[in-house]
């Protein structure tokens, strides 16, 4: 009878906890959104130079890459979700201290207002992700795969932007990174 009970009372936990992982990622992905907004925005006010941007983006790929990792099963547990809330948590003080640190940048460079178009191409990729899984289009797995697209990206934007500089030919990496990103999440919209 133990057994029994022990059973059902696993299977209603399941059953009630699925909501909350699909929640879970839904969550994640916004947190993603906002701090690449919060990023774009301190590129674009000057709080940030393009060098601590693409360390920031480095930041994110750490984020996006646990993401990947934890969701590639389907779920997340509470272990596995306080972990990433913890690296955002972090990277959401590391985004304050850098716009706050007294250095800035200049947002009219050409350098700056590349980064500035990339983050901003973040935004628009990570917000159509959170769209999906909002819609029910995007499963938990396949936010997973997305976010290692991401974290790809913002480790390229990283590599770019380290020496405080992104050229015209870096950029045109990143976006092409960007195009087959912005396909892949097309593709698994209408893979359900």
């Amino acid at each position: 009878m133990k057994l029994h009970t022990t059973m059902m009372t696993s299977a209603l936990c399941a059953l009630l906890a699925a909501p909350v992982f699909a929640q879970t990622a839904g969550t994640e992905v916004q947190r993603d959104t906002q701090q690449q907004q919060r990023i774009e925005q301190g590129l674009k006010s000057g709080e940030l130079s393009t060098g601590e941007a693409a360390r920031l983006e480095k930041g994110e790929a750490h984020v996006d890459h646990m993401e990947a990792r934890d969701m590639k099963n389907g779920s997340l547990s509470p272990t596995e979700q306080a972990h990433i809330q913890n690296a955002q948590n972090r990277e959401s003080a590391a985004i304050t201290n850098d716009k706050h640190n007294g250095i800035t940048g200049n947002p009219n460079s050409a350098s700056s207002q590349r980064m500035q178009a990339d983050v901003q191409r973040n935004v628009n990729q990570q917000q159509r992700i959170e769209n999906g899984i909002n819609s029910g289009q995007l499963n938990n797995h396949q936010v997973g795969a997305l976010e290692r697209g991401q974290k790809h990206i913002d480790n390229a934007e990283a590599r770019s932007g380290k020496n405080g500089h992104v050229s015209a030919a870096e950029q045109a990496k990143i976006q092409s990174r960007e195009n087959h990103q912005s396909k892949r999440i097309e593709h698994k919209k209408q893979d359900q």
